[in-house]
C-alpha cells in the first residue's frame, strides 16, 4: 500500500480480489462465441488471439521469473544479496494487473480504432514500426514518467508501494541498483537515457561484469527433496509465488485448465531427470540450499523405479561432495526403508565420504515426544512402520506411557522387535477411546471415524493424513518453527505453515551448526534429548499445540 494512498493509487478491480479476471470475461466469451459462430468469411481470429494472448503473456512472465529464481537459487550472477520474505511476496502478488489493464486496452482499441480489425496474424513492417516506436517515444516517456513518480508528491502516492520491494524480481540488474539507490537508473530496457541525463548508476558496468564471472554458491547443508504430485511444480519457489507462499493444498483450476503444461513438465523431467536447485536460505553464517529430485512421489512407489531414483540421489549426494558441502539431509521419500536403508546404501557405496547424510529421524522422534499434552497417559498407535514409528514408541513405553496398537500385524512387529524394551507398555486393543493418535501412512478414513470427539492426531509420517473430522485436531508432520535469524524464506515447505520445516531438514541444518563428525542414516539413531536441546539453543521453536 502507497504510504500516502491518492487517487487510482490502486486500480478500479482491487476490491474484487481473485475474481478480477473476470473483467475480461465478458469481452472474452464475446469474441469466442463470435469465432465459433461466424463463418469463414466474417471470422475475426485477430479479435478472438486477444485473450490468448493475454494468457501467453502471462506465461512468458512466469517463465523468466522461474528462470531467475533458479540463478538466484544457485547463487550465480545475483546483484543483491538480500533476499526476498513472506512480506514481499504478498506485496507482489497482485502485480499482474497491468496485463488485466493491456487486456482492456486491446478490447476497447479493437472496437474504437480505425484498422483495429481484421488485423493480419504477422507483419514485418509493423514489427520495425514497433521496434522503433519502443526506442523513441516509449523509452523517453518512460524515462521522465518514471522520474516524475520520484517526486516526493507522486512518490508517496503511487510509487512508494513498489519502492518497499527492495530486491526486483525477476532480478535485472538496471532495476536492482535503482531500488537501492533510487535516485538513479530510471530507464526501462535501454538505458540511452540515463546517460544522456546523467542519471546512471557509477557502479553499473561494474556490477554487470562482476555479475558475469559470479561463481555459483557452495552451500554449508543441502536438503534433498523430491516433488510430490503433478501439480506440486506450480507450488514450489520456482512456480507460482502467490502459491508457494502458502500451504501446499491441490487446486482444481491448476489440474483442469493447467493439465497441458503440467503434462509438458512431466515429459521434460521424464526425459532430462536432473537434480535442480530450488531455494537458499541462510541461518547466521551457514548457507543452506534445497535440491529437488526431479521425481514424483509415485515414482517413488513403484519398485522398477528404484534403482533410477537411487542413481539420482547417490549422483546428487556425490555432487554435494564435489561442492564441499558439510551435511546432506534426506527429505520424504529419498530416504525409505525399502528404497535405501534410510540412506545407509550410499554410505556403504561410497565409504570414504566426507559430507555427512543425514535421515533426521531422531529430531523427528523428539518432535513427536515433545507434541504430546504433558500428563498424557496413553496413546493409540496406528500406521505404518517406520524407523521413526518405532523410536518413538519405544521412548513413550520408557516414559511410562501406555502405547495401544489397534492393528495386531504392527503390535506383532513392534513386539518382536523391541520386547525386552518395552516395559509392558505395549498393548492389542479394538479400543478406540483413546484422546491422543499417533499415526502414520495406512490410516483409513473409517479408523478416524471411530475416534471420540476432541482426539488430537499426531502424524509420524512425512505426509500429513487427509482430515476428515472436524471436531478433532491434527498436528502437523514433525517440524518447527524456523529461528527470527534465518533469511531468504519466501516459500513454505508442502503442506507445512509459512517459516516452519520439517524435523527431517532442521536435522541436517543442526548436524552442521554443530559440526556432529557422523551420519544419521540406516537403523541407528542419534541421541534424541541430544539433538532437542541442540534445535532450542540455535532458535528453532516448537509448534503451537492445539488447544
Amino acid at each position: 500500500m502507497a504510504s500516502k494512498p491518492g487517487i487510482l493509487t490502486e486500480w478500479p478491480w482491487t476490491p474484487l480480489g481473485n475474481l478480477k479476471y473476470l473483467v475480461l470475461a465478458p469481452w472474452a466469451i464475446h469474441a469466442t462465441y463470435s469465432f465459433l459462430t461466424k463463418d469463414g468469411k466474417e471470422r475475426d481470429v485477430s479479435h478472438f488471439l486477444i485473450f490468448p494472448f493475454l494468457l501467453l503473456r502471462m506465461l512468458h512472465n512466469q517463465l523468466w521469473i522461474s528462470l531467475s529464481r533458479h540463478q538466484t537459487a544457485k547463487g550465480n550472477n545475483r546483484i543483491v544479496d538480500k533476499g526476498i520474505e513472506f512480506e514481499q511476496v504478498d506485496r507482489e502478488r497482485n502485480w499482474d494487473d497491468q496485463i488485466i489493464f493491456n487486456g482492456i486496452i486491446f478490447y476497447v482499441g479493437y472496437f474504437t480504432l480505425p484498422g483495429g480489425k481484421n488485423m493480419p496474424f504477422w507483419r514485418a513492417d509493423g514489427l520495425v514500426i514497433t521496434m522503433l516506436l519502443h526506442m523513441g517515444p516509449v523509452e523517453f516517456l518512460y524515462y521522465w514518467l518514471h522520474r516524475a513518480l520520484h517526486h516526493h508528491y507522486l512518490y508517496s502516492r503511487y510509487h512508494s508501494h513498489h519502492h518497499s520491494s527492495i530486491v526486483t524480481e525477476p532480478i535485472t540488474l538496471f532495476h536492482s541498483l535503482h531500488h537501492t539507490q533510487f535516485r538513479t537508473n530510471y530507464s526501462l530496457f535501454m538505458p540511452f537515457y540515463d546517460y544522456i541525463y546523467g542519471t546512471t548508476d557509477n557502479s553499473t558496468d561494474v556490477l554487470y561484469e562482476k555479475s558475469l564471472t559470479r561463481p555459483e554458491e557452495s552451500p554449508d547443508v543441502v536438503h534433498l527433496t523430491h516433488l510430490t504430485t503433478p501439480d506440486s511444480i506450480y507450488h514450489i519457489r520456482l512456480g507460482f509465488a502467490s502459491l508457494a507462499s502458502k500451504p501446499y493444498i491441490s487446486k482444481w483450476y491448476l489440474r483442469v485448465i493447467l493439465w497441458p503444461l503440467t503434462s509438458a513438465y512431466m515429459m521434460l523431467f521424464w526425459i532430462c531427470s536432473r537434480t535442480f536447485v530450488l531455494e537458499r536460505n541462510q541461518f547466521n553464517k551457514l548457507k543452506s540450499q534445497t535440491w529437488v529430485i526431479p521425481k514424483y512421489m509415485i515414482q517413488y512407489l513403484l519398485e522398477w523405479k528404484n534403482e533410477l531414483v537411487n542413481n539420482l540421489i547417490e549422483e546428487a549426494i556425490l555432487d554435494a561432495e564435489e561442492r564441499g558441502v558439510k551435511v546432506l539431509s534426506l527429505g520424504l521419500l529419498n530416504q525409505g526403508e525399502d528404497l535405501n536403508v534410510y540412506g545407509e546404501l550410499y554410505i556403504r557405496r561410497n565409504p570414504k565420504l566426507k559430507m555427512k547424510v543425514v535421515d533426521g529421524s531422531s529430531l523427528a522422534v523428539a518432535v513427536l515426544l515433545n507434541s504430546i499434552p504433558k500428563g498424557t497417559t496413553q496413546v493409540l498407535f496406528r500406521g505404518k512402520l517406520s524407523k521413526v514409528a518405532y523410536f518413538a514408541v519405544l521412548a513413550l513405553c520408557q516414559k511410562r506411557i501406555q502405547v495401544t496398537c489397534s492393528v495386531e500385524e504392527e503390535y506383532e512387529k513392534i513386539n518382536m522387535m523391541l520386547k525386552t524394551k518395552l516395559g509392558g507398555k505395549l498393548a492389542l486393543s479394538k479400543n478406540y477411546a483413546h484422546k491422543i493418535w499417533l499415526i502414520g501412512d495406512g490410516l483409513s478414513k473409517e479408523e478416524q471415524k471411530k475416534a471420540p470427539k476432541g482426539t488430537l492426531f499426531i502424524p509420524f509420517s512425512h505426509f500429513p493424513p487427509k482430515k476428515i473430522r472436524k471436531d478433532c485436531y491434527y498436528q502437523t508432520t514433525p517440524a518447527m518453527m524456523s529461528p527470527k535469524s534465518s533469511e531468504n524464506i519466501d516459500s513454505c515447505e508442502n503442506w507445512l505453515p509459512r517459516r516452519v520445516m520439517s524435523a527431517w531438514r532442521v536435522a541436517g541444518i543442526l548436524h552442521a551448526l554443530e559440526g556432529w563428525n557422523v551420519h544419521e542414516c540406516g537403523h541407528t539413531m542419534f541421541d534424541v534429548e541430544k539433538i532437542w536441546e541442540a534445535s532450542l539453543q540455535h532458535g528453532f521453536r516448537p509448534l503451537m499445540m492445539p488447544s
